[in-house]
């Protein structure tokens, strides 16, 4: 079995892979001065309620934008798991050219994500994805990563608004029937939920006029589902986009490695056979 995490810098994101089933996953909030005991006595809590054993995870891979949890990460899977994780991009290479100024410094869930979504669709694409941040990335029709946008992400905006306006309260996050907002509440849905709608569309019209082909619109992140009731051009959501990207990755350096590889006991109680 295979169990993969994508840390942000909000929440941490883990899936447990039978070959290339999604088996389980969670989503739980990111906390930095976490230590390696606390992480492992949470993390195996989640195991066991499933009904996993730390014996039977096979391998970890990783993609990560927090760097004061990498160290706190090896720890934990050395001493819970006995075995180092692997990494993307240290360990896990993403084949997929990078047409930026500077390809090191593109994080390595936004690599991950743009990956996946081109080996899904093989065509020209815009992917949105809306965590800590809202970014936006344009792939080529054979699959480079041609650039993108950073805005700052949904639930940011809408904390600095609560925080910095006394008399605004804090309100469900719906898509508003109309931008007509008739009270305040209503209002506030309307800047913030079609606010970023029209961002998103009005970036993703920019970005669709620079790219040779036309191109499909995927979003992701866990705030996807409602931005797509409000824009006008999201087609699709993908919601593990990054697990499954991270799944791939490593079935791909499995393949690559595979005489080297160890069998585990538990593959034939598990069914889990390797690639």
């Amino acid at each position: 079995m295979l169990a993969v995490f994508d840390i942000g810098n909000t929440n941490i994101v883990l899936g447990l892979y039978l070959g290339s089933e999604l088996k389980a996953h969670w989503r739980f909030r990111t906390e930095s001065k976490m230590t390696a005991d606390e992480l492992g006595h949470f993390i195996l809590g989640l195991l066991e309620r499933r009904g996993v054993l730390a014996v039977d995870i096979q391998d970890i891979c990783i993609a990560s934008v927090v760097t004061e949890l990498e160290f706190t990460f090896e720890q934990f899977c050395s001493s819970c798991f006995g075995r180092k994780p692997l990494w993307v991009p240290k360990d896990l290479k993403v084949n997929m050219p990078v047409l930026v100024d500077k390809p090191e410094t593109l994080g390595a869930d936004r690599l991950v994500t743009s990956y996946m979504a081109w080996q899904k669709y093989r065509c020209a694409l815009v992917l949105i994805d809306m965590g800590t941040g809202t970014t936006l990335e344009a792939i080529s029709a054979d699959g480079a990563y041609l650039g993108g946008a950073i805005a700052p992400g949904f639930e940011i905006a809408a904390e600095a608004l609560f925080n910095g306006a006394s008399k605004l309260s804090r309100v469900p996050l719906v898509n508003p029937a109309s931008v007509l907002g008739k009270n305040t509440e209503e209002q506030i849905q309307v800047g913030l939920v079609r606010g970023y709608a029209a961002l998103i569309d009005g970036l993703t019209v920019q970005m669709q006029s620079e790219l040779e082909n036309p191109s499909r619109v995927i979003a992701t992140g866990g705030l996807a589902p409602l931005m797509k009731q409000a824009s006008k051009k999201i087609e699709k959501v993908e919601p593990h986009l990054i697990l499954e990207g991270l799944c791939l990755l490593y079935q791909e350096y499995q393949r690559g490695t595979r005489n080297s590889l160890v069998p585990n006991r538990f593959e034939r109680t598990l069914g889990y056979q390797a690639a």
